[in-house]
């Protein structure tokens, strides 16, 4: 006997159990359309060069120790963090009114804040969209919140948003409820609100005084551009909420496996700032005491240098019309081979996921048939496709579609 026979076998998670059967697959044309991570157009993982720049530069700097940082990080890297974020000229700086704290990546931000939240301001209702990324309810439920709540977002029939149906449920939510916003390059549709609509949110959750919570994954990698991928945070910032903004440097830096993340904290008065940073000092002791440093040094030398931030640009200017690229190269050949079915909301959408409205069954026969990796929802990584496996997807999507076709959808 053990004392742990009664630790039960718990699921798998799905998008690492999908990499994990991709590397033993011995399928030479073989494709990864699951994890959300860059790949080049030879479908390689890659390094940016201003990182390897930088990096470089640092392996000869002798006076970098690796001593522990501070409890709440790198300051250099979480004032760099927020001035991307809100715009280095936002007021809000200017005032003290804003602040960042370096955390593991942007899931180390939604749990250091949603425990602030939870501890502090005795919040514990949180709304996410329906769908979204699947780690944000488990998160927030390991960090005291006890009653999850789901708001309307996607409709399989457009393919698009349920914008009457999100503004009733958010018109309906309790006062202090939090309300998980995405950014940019919402994750898994890819749909997000137009700026009107963006008005309308913030009108709704004023009124029925929410609290947002931004998850902000993409910044740049989405669009492109820097302030367009801001511009819902800073109107919220600008409309005179208070909030909190999880973000990370996985995608647009390709720090994947070094966690690098940030969580901004824009309040009314700057006399909160103090208390606020001695409270978050407790919770990350008590969580994993600090974070590292060699991915922090990387982010904060690169945005804090004219040259490296001008060059970072460029590159996550190529890898977003890279992806671009990709979705309207998949729309062509899916309009080629005559599938049955709207293809627009491919390009529709933006960042790294298409939200494809391929059913489970559908999903599941590229697995089996195609050795097409994605997950079951249907959710697909445009970087996953190049212009040598583009036709392949297509064609196997096209097979799905036409053989196993779901009555209820509206292709």
């Amino acid at each position: 006997m053990s004392r742990f026979d009664v630790v039960e076998q718990g699921p798998p998670i799905e998008v690492f159990q999908l990499m994990k059967l991709f590397a033993e697959d011995t399928f030479k044309d073989k494709v990864n359309l699951s994890v959300g991570a860059y790949r080049d157009e030879k479908g390689k993982p890659w390094v940016l060069p201003v990182v390897r720049k930088v990096e470089k530069k640092m392996a000869e700097d002798e006076t970098l120790l690796h001593e522990y940082l501070p409890v709440l990080g790198l300051e250099q890297f979480s004032n760099a963090s927020v001035s991307m974020l809100l715009g280095q000229d936002n007021p809000v700086i200017a005032q003290g009114r804003a602040f960042g704290v370096q955390t593991l990546s942007g899931t180390g931000g939604l749990r250091v804040g949603a425990e602030l939240l939870n501890k502090h301001l005795k919040y514990t209702t949180f709304y996410y969209s329906s769908p979204t990324w699947e780690n944000h309810h488990l998160v927030f439920m390991n960090s005291g919140f006890t009653t999850p709540k789901v708001y309307r977002y996607w409709d399989p029939n457009t393919r698009a948003i349920d914008f009457d149906g999100m503004i009733e449920d958010l018109s309906n939510a309790p006062e202090n409820a939090v309300i998980i916003l995405h950014a940019c390059a919402h994750n898994p549709t890819g749909i997000d609100p137009t700026r009107e609509q963006w008005i309308k949110i913030a009108d709704v959750m004023e009124q029925r005084k929410l609290f947002p919570f931004f998850d902000s994954a993409y910044q740049g990698f989405a669009s492109g551009d820097l302030d367009n991928d801001a511009w819902a945070v800073r109107y919220f910032v600008q409309r005179g909420f208070e909030l909190v903004c999880a973000q990370s440097y996985a995608k647009n830096f390709g720090l994947y496996n070094e966690r690098v993340g940030n969580l901004s904290i824009v309040v009314n008065s700057a006399a909160r700032v103090a208390p606020l940073k001695s409270q978050l000092t407790w919770i990350v002791r008590g969580m994993y005491s600090n974070p590292p440093a060699h991915g922090a040094r990387v982010v904060a030398t690169a945005l804090s240098d004219d040259k490296l931030f001008d060059e970072w640009r460029d590159h996550i200017k190529m890898m977003s019309s890279r992806v671009m690229e990709m979705r309207q190269a998949l729309r062509q050949e899916l309009i080629n081979l005559g599938t049955p079915g709207n293809w627009d909301h491919i390009v529709k959408q933006i960042g790294l996921f298409s939200y494809t409205g391929l059913t489970q069954q559908q999903s599941e026969y590229l697995v089996s048939n195609y050795h097409i990796y994605l997950l079951k929802c249907g959710r697909i990584n445009i970087c996953g496709l190049n212009r040598d496996n583009v036709k392949y997807v297509a064609a196997a999507i096209h097979d799905a579609v036409t053989k196993i076709h779901d009555p209820r959808a509206r292709l």
